[in-house]
Order: structure tokens, then C-alpha cells, then sequence
């Protein structure tokens, strides 16, 4: 069990969640009858172990007007239809194993003394079970307090770190009332995915995913076909600073977004300022090289002197995330007043939150922010920082607690570490979004500017995923406040925008089982938790002296 897991307990329901049984029998009554039946005054009598079996049998024959015999026999069948979940005890098997000796486990029951007896003769694991808790030996039933209250007693558990799983809602909300964390078994797959996140660490198991999928990180549509391209692959290197894990296109001077063949748009596709800016900050370019790139660059300002999007008269385009980039560019290389005007239209983007609806290659407002603060980094100019910087953090807070899939959250709390801003909420909602395999679901970064195909890579998000959570760690040492002590509110008031839908984790599982028989970019310390770093001569930490008159100014 990982050393960042809070949890030592976990409580499982047997009846819907270990076992599975079928309410179809071969009598005369019906599974809507047989239901009504077990949740009768009768039963829960029988089940706290107040009256024998007999009895049960004999009084639900006269409240149904049913023969006590055929309630038997009802019975009878609906207990050789129990059959065992392996694949959930599997799981809790794994998670006990690897816990150290650290994680118990216990089941607690609705069960009567008969039925408990002929369950234990059911093929299963009984093993993995510390203890087990039925209603008729505690002579309590969920959802009643007492029960619970037996159980904890009994176990020394700690309820703060302790998981109980159940199938009814009712029997959960009596759980987290007592301080336990709660969770419905409602779906199979998702109640494995939480027990992961919540017993797992989570940096570990993304660098995991990283290296299991390394080579093979593409990125894909919203509809579901998958892309080969330079732009996410220069992002998960510069996030990761290690080569292994990603293909580049070789280029000596201008880059293309695409890896060989263009999908989903015209046959010829020009190579794009974009790609090229961030290939040149990422990969670094012999100095001539680089300035040559920039002179041919200047040739695609528009008569409003905004930079353009591709090396390509013949298409004008222009995007504010696109400038942005080139901007980083050039100030990475003091020749950023060559773009000024293109700087002051970004400006007025950010003043006015032009962003909020995304732009017209880019999904999300993050988009926006996260490369305007990427140029802050990298720039290190204490004159556009005075110029950018303590806007953008006010727009970093309305955003904290907004609505936005694991790439959106992963770059908001990158941002949030690289000025010094708390935020436990969106951590809060990233975590859960982790998939069984390690890696985070996919999130959406650009798209087709002509049809709004969204694009989005799993091994980017992940990636991003695993040192926000790093970065946060570092800025703020102190565990994350539980929803239960601080409310979940941004710093400022919230700005609403259409949520972005999660992709489920399977849509690029195609992709990933084919491998398997600091700040804004990266900081000094990522070699340590990924690999060799690649040689870069920029990207250094945010100007302290800035941050702090911006602290001080109470941004």
C-alpha cells in the first residue's frame, strides 16, 4: 500500500457486491414478492437472529398468503444462485497483499444464522477476511447505527480510515455519517477504479502507465481515431524531460503538427508556427538556426500584427494560444518586442476572458491560461510578467472549482503551483479521475479548426497529472483538507462554463495494450522521477520577486 494512502480498514457488503444471486426461482413467487419479502418486519426479525428460520418461513407465508414450503423452496434456489465476484475479491486480495500487513479487511452482513452457514460453504477466498460481521451474530442491521458501532468497536477501526462499500445508498450514507468514506457499488468497474485511487499512489502508478505505454502515446479524436503528431509528444518530453517515452518526428528546422500522413483534414497539411515554437523551446535548435526560423516567422504578421498559425499564405489563420506560443519563442530568444502588438492583443484577450469558450484550435480556457503562464516561465521577464502576470492570476482563481475534464484540472493546478496558489478542490477532483491501468482519462487539447473534432492524448494528461500532483506536494507539504473540514469554494468567485464530458479510460486502451507482452515546463527536479533529462538551456522557476509583489498586492 502506498505510504500516501490514509485508508487501513476496508468493510465490504457480501449480498449484490462479494456475491451475486438471482431473485428468479423455480416457485410461484415472483422476484418482485421475493424483494417485498426481505424487506418485511419479519425478515429483519429473522435476519437479527429474533426468530428461527421456521418461524420466518410460517409468518411470510401467512403476511403473502404464500405456503410456507414454497417459501422454502424459493429460498432454497435464490441461495444455489450465489455465486462469488472473483473479480472484485481478486482485486482486494491484490490490495491486501501489497498493503504490508498495513490494510484489513472485513465483511458486515444483513444475514441470518442459516443463510450465513450456507454461504460459507460457497467456493471463495474466506481467507481474505480478517473478521466477518453478520446481522444475526451483532444482533443488529444495517442500516441502523448499532451495527456499525459493533463493527468498529470489535475491529479498533478508525473511521477517518476506514472504506465501506455497499450496494444501498442508505447503508452508505450510515457509514459516512460514523466518519467512514463511503462508496455505493453501483458499478463494478468504477468501485475498482476508486479503490485504486484511494489505496494506490497515484504518482507511482502514472509513471507507471508512462513507461508500460512509452513509444506508444497517441493521441486521439473524440471519435475515436488515433493520430500520430508531434504537438502532445513535445509536451509529455518537456512535462517528463525524459526521451524514452515518446516519438518525435526528426526535423532540422520548422516542424508539422502531424507525424507523417495527415488525418482527417486535407491531404497536404503545411507545416505550422504552433508545432515549431514549441519544438525550438523544447528540443532547443543551434542558436543561427533558431533566429533564421524566427525571421521566416515574421513573414506571417497579419496588417492587425498578429502572428499567424501556419507557414502558409494561403491560409490565414490566427489563434490567441497559437501567438502565445510564438511569443514564448521569441522572448525566449530577446526578441520578443518583435511581436509586441501580437503581445497586446493577448492582453486584451486575457483582460476581457476571451478565452471561455476555448479558441479555434484549442478546447478549453485552460488552454489558454496554462501557455500564457508557460511564456511567463520560460521568458523570465520581469517586464511581461509585470505586464501579464497578475491578471492572469486572477483569472488562475476564478477558475479554481470550475468544471473541466483531467487535462483541464491537471494544467489549472500546475498553474495554481506556479504561483504559490492553494487548491485543494480541483486536486480533490483530479485524483478520482485516474483510471485502474494508471494512467488519467483522456482530455481534450485542440481540435479541427473547420469541423471541431476534439484531440486529446492520455500519456499528455497523465503526464501533467503526475507533476501537478508533485508540484503540489512540494509547494504545500501539509495533506490536502478533506471535504468534510473545508468547504469546496475557489478562492474567488467561480467563472461557469460548459463542462467538458470525460472520456472513458477504455477509448484508448486500443492504443496502450499495443506496448504491453515546475512549473509550466518542466522543473530542474523531474529527472528524478522519470529518467535521463534531455538537454534544454530554458525553462527556469517563475521570478520570486514578481511573485511576491503580486502576493503582496493580494492577487
Amino acid at each position: 500500500m502506498s505510504s500516501t494512502s490514509n485508508y487501513t480498514t476496508l468493510i465490504f457488503d457480501i449480498g449484490d457486491v462479494l456475491f451475486s444471486w438471482s431473485p428468479q426461482t423455480k416457485t410461484s413467487i415472483s422476484p418482485i414478492t421475493l424483494h417485498k419479502i426481505l424487506s418485511s418486519p419479519t425478515w429483519i426479525d429473522y435476519e437479527r437472529g429474533r426468530i428461527s428460520q421456521a418461524e420466518c418461513y410460517t409468518r411470510v407465508g401467512g403476511e403473502f398468503s404464500v405456503d410456507p414450503t414454497e417459501v422454502s423452496r424459493a429460498f432454497q434456489d435464490a441461495r444455489d444462485s450465489l455465486q462469488s465476484n472473483e473479480e472484485l475479491i481478486s482485486v482486494i486480495r491484490h490490495l491486501k497483499a501489497r498493503s504490508d500487513g498495513m490494510l484489513h479487511v472485513f465483511a458486515m452482513s444483513n444475514i441470518s444464522a442459516p443463510d450465513y452457514e450456507v454461504l460459507r460453504t460457497k467456493p471463495a477466498d474466506w481467507s481474505l477476511f480478517d473478521d466477518i460481521f453478520t446481522s444475526a451474530g451483532v444482533g443488529e442491521r444495517k442500516p441502523n447505527l448499532g451495527f456499525y458501532k459493533a463493527v468498529i468497536s470489535s475491529t479498533g477501526a478508525d473511521p477517518s480510515r476506514t472504506i465501506f462499500v455497499d450496494d444501498k445508498i442508505e447503508n452508505v450514507l450510515s457509514a459516512r455519517s460514523l466518519g467512514m468514506h463511503g462508496i455505493v457499488f453501483d458499478d463494478h468497474r468504477k468501485v475498482v477504479r476508486a479503490l485504486y485511487n484511494l489505496l494506490g499512489d497515484p504518482v507511482e502508478r502514472g509513471r507507471q502507465y508512462l513507461t508500460v505505454n512509452a513509444k506508444n502515446l497517441l493521441s486521439v479524436t473524440d471519435s475515436g481515431v488515433f493520430i500520430r503528431e508531434n504537438f502532445a509528444q513535445l509536451l509529455i518530453l518537456e512535462a517528463t524531460e525524459n526521451q524514452d517515452l515518446v516519438n518525435l518526428t526528426d526535423t532540422h528546422r520548422t516542424w508539422n503538427f502531424f507525424q507523417g500522413k495527415p488525418l482527417l483534414t486535407t491531404e497536404e497539411f503545411p507545416f505550422d508556427l504552433d508545432t515549431t515554437s514549441l519544438g525550438l523551446t523544447v528540443m532547443g535548435s543551434p542558436e543561427d538556426v533558431a533566429h533564421s526560423i524566427m525571421d521566416d516567422m515574421l513573414d506571417y504578421i497579419d496588417d492587425d500584427g498578429i502572428i499567424q498559425t501556419y507557414f502558409d499564405h494561403r491560409r490565414p489563420r490566427f489563434d490567441p494560444v497559437v501567438c502565445v506560443n510564438a511569443l514564448t519563442l521569441f522572448y525566449s530568444y530577446g526578441r520578443g518586442h518583435q511581436l509586441n502588438r501580437t503581445l497586446h492583443w493577448i492582453h486584451e484577450v486575457l483582460l476581457h476572458r476571451a478565452y471561455l469558450d476555448g479558441t479555434r484550435y484549442y478546447a478549453t480556457p485552460e488552454c489558454f491560461l496554462y501557455f500564457l503562464g508557460r511564456l511567463l516561465e520560460i521568458s523570465n521577464d520581469v517586464y511581461l510578467a509585470a505586464y501579464i502576470k497578475p491578471l492572469l492570476i486572477e483569472h488562475i482563481q476564478e477558475r479554481i472549482g470550475a468544471d473541466g475534464d483531467a487535462l483541464a484540472l491537471a494544467m489549472r493546478l500546475r498553474l495554481c503551483a506556479s504561483f504559490g496558489l492553494r487548491n485543494d478542490v480541483d486536486l480533490r477532483a483530479l485524483l478520482p479521475l485516474q483510471c485502474e491501468d494508471g494512467g488519467w482519462e483522456v482530455g481534450w487539447i485542440y481540435k479541427y479548426g473547420s469541423s471541431d473534432i476534439k484531440i486529446g492524448n492520455r500519456g499528455l494528461t497523465t503526464s501533467l497529472a503526475v507533476k501537478a500532483i508533485l508540484e503540489m506536494q512540494q509547494r504545500f507539504p501539509s495533506p490536502p483538507s478533506t471535504p468534510s473540514a473545508v468547504p469546496a469554494v475557489p478562492l474567488v468567485k467561480q467563472v461557469y462554463t460548459t463542462a467538458q464530458s470525460p472520456v472513458e479510460c477504455s477509448l484508448q486502451r486500443k492504443s496502450d495494450s499495443s506496448t504491453t507482452p515546475g512549473s509550466i515546463a518542466a522543473s530542474p527536479s523531474a529527472s528524478q522521477y522519470y529518467g535521463t533529462p534531455v538537454n534544454r538551456s530554458i525553462g527556469s522557476k517563475m521570478i520570486e520577486e514578481v511573485t511576491k509583489n503580486a502576493d503582496e498586492a493580494g492577487f
